[in-house]
């Protein structure tokens, strides 16, 4: 399963307290690195690779989770084979991972809410990045159809 939608519109909540009401694993795109100048593309591959694939032959995966306060991989995360695994994140509903997904919940809320929630949570001082952020995550998603794909659409 896959929760995406833009940025501060509360997908990190929804997917953690769906894994817990499905006691399921949530992966989450924060952790991995994901770069601020390329937008919601890149940080990807690596999940895809080192997680999904391996799922999808029958094996478990696993990844190190990015710690950001420190700028460094931290811990290994095992992920096991079993019936559910939420991916969450901006990007996680791709097109190119849709054969995969068995059900994908857009996350949506407004443009000034989520400047506010990401501001609140990091920081004024990273004002221009989420700005330049929401504008590569719009183009994104408009070139990905991601939204049009949703099994189901809720707004925060």
């Amino acid at each position: 399963m896959a929760v995406d939608g833009p940025a501060g519109s509360g997908k990190t909540t929804l997917a953690d307290r769906l894994g817990t009401a499905l006691s399921c694993q949530v992966i989450h795109s924060d952790d991995f690195p994901v770069p601020w100048d390329e937008g919601p593309g890149p940080w990807f591959d690596a999940l895809d690779r080192q997680v999904l694939q391996p799922l999808r032959h029958g094996r478990p995966g696993g990844f190190r989770r990015y710690d950001w306060a420190r700028g460094d991989y931290g811990e290994r995360v095992v992920v096991p084979v079993a019936p559910v695994l939420i991916i969450e994140g901006v990007g996680t509903a791709r097109a190119s991972a849709a054969e995969l997904l068995a059900y994908v919940i857009w996350v949506e809320a407004d443009e000034e809410v989520r400047l506010r929630r990401v501001l609140d949570r990091d920081g004024e001082e990273l004002l221009a990045r989420w700005r330049s952020w929401f504008a590569a995550e719009r183009a994104w998603f408009a070139a990905d159809g991601t939204r049009a794909r949703a099994d189901e659409i809720i707004p925060t």
